[in-house]
């Protein structure tokens, strides 16, 4: 590319000048600390599903995500605009596929952090850590949005959704306490890895802070971990009681389970103090914890003692 002239660069900042197009640098902060961009990002491409979530709730359509169909499946909403490009998976995405893309930031999380390098040659590259042993989880992911909404200028967007957020774990909160006549549940909120084995959500991850949130007491309080989970054999949750059982979906073996002889020998099975949660992400961003509270919720109140009150709340958001 031939060097821009004297008299060029002047037409240039002239016509800069009078299109209202002039950018300042942008500092902007990520979790190896500040950066400088030339002008506000136009065309990002997310490597992350809790990093896609973030920018689509921030009213950001990237140019490019990883496993959009399996996005779908498991993290399901914010839901993927039609356009957006699929650029592989998460921990072997496409460089080839993200540079035709002609990027001007990319994001990255942990699962890519390896490969910073090589993309620092595509475009700018922020990152963003949420999930860690040294992390809450939950307080990771909203610090995470609040500087990714400096980085799209849509900083009041962000704080409007944090503040309804907020409000919506207290609205939510008063209804169970009533659903469960003033005693709070302990709940145990997990996964199915198959049916002999389950992931339990531990004290960092953003699964127990909406438990936290609704006023809801862990049945089986475990430490910090990576990913904020801890893989135990289903015998284990015997010690659960009759507490409250949660696992989240999808499971495609929950038929088979109902046959199985040792989850129904389970004292929260006898008890049916047990449901299943509707799909939602549980390693997702600020506003995935959002809708782990309310699917939880509504898990809950499916199986709560007073129906009657239940049955007021759901009438009185028809």
């Amino acid at each position: 590319m031939a060097p821009m002239t004297r008299m060029s660069k002047g037409v240039a900042l002239a016509a800069c000048l009078f299109s209202g197009q002039v950018f300042a640098d942008i500092t902007v902060t990520d979790s190896r600390g500040e950066h400088t961009l030339a002008e506000p990002p136009q065309r990002v491409v997310v490597l992350n599903w809790d990093l896609a979530e973030q920018v689509l709730e921030l009213d950001v359509t990237p140019v490019g995500m990883p496993n959009i169909s399996g996005y779908q499946e498991w993290v399901v909403q914010p839901a993927v605009p039609a356009g957006v490009a699929d650029i592989g998976t998460r921990t072997e995405p496409n460089l080839e596929k993200i540079a035709e893309l002609k990027p001007d930031l990319i994001l990255a999380a942990s699962p890519q952090k390896d490969l910073i390098p090589r993309l620092e040659a595509l475009a700018p590259v922020l990152y963003y850590e949420t999930y860690s042993q040294s992390l809450n989880s939950a307080e990771a992911a909203i610090a995470n949005f609040r500087q990714l909404a400096t980085v799209f200028n849509q900083q009041a967007l962000a704080e409007q959704k944090l503040t309804a957020m907020s409000e919506r774990f207290a609205e939510l909160k008063s209804q169970l306490n009533q659903a469960f006549n003033g005693e709070s549940p302990s709940v145990v909120a997990m996964r199915f890895a198959n049916q002999t084995s389950v992931y339990i959500y531990g004290q960092n991850s953003t699964t127990n802070y909406a438990l936290e949130q609704l006023g809801l007491t862990p049945a089986m309080p475990l430490p910090a971990t990576e990913w904020g989970i801890v893989q135990k054999r289903l015998t284990d949750l015997q010690k659960a009681g009759s507490s409250y059982v949660l696992y989240f979906r999808p499971f495609n073996e929950e038929k088979q389970l109902q046959r199985s002889v040792i989850w129904n020998a389970m004292p929260f099975v006898r008890a049916r103090h047990v449901n299943s949660v509707a799909s939602v992400w549980n390693y997702g961003g600020a506003m995935s914890i959002r809708y782990i509270a309310e699917a939880m919720a509504d898990s809950l109140f499916e199986i709560a003692p007073n129906q009657d009150v239940v049955a007021s709340v759901k009438g009185g958001q028809d």
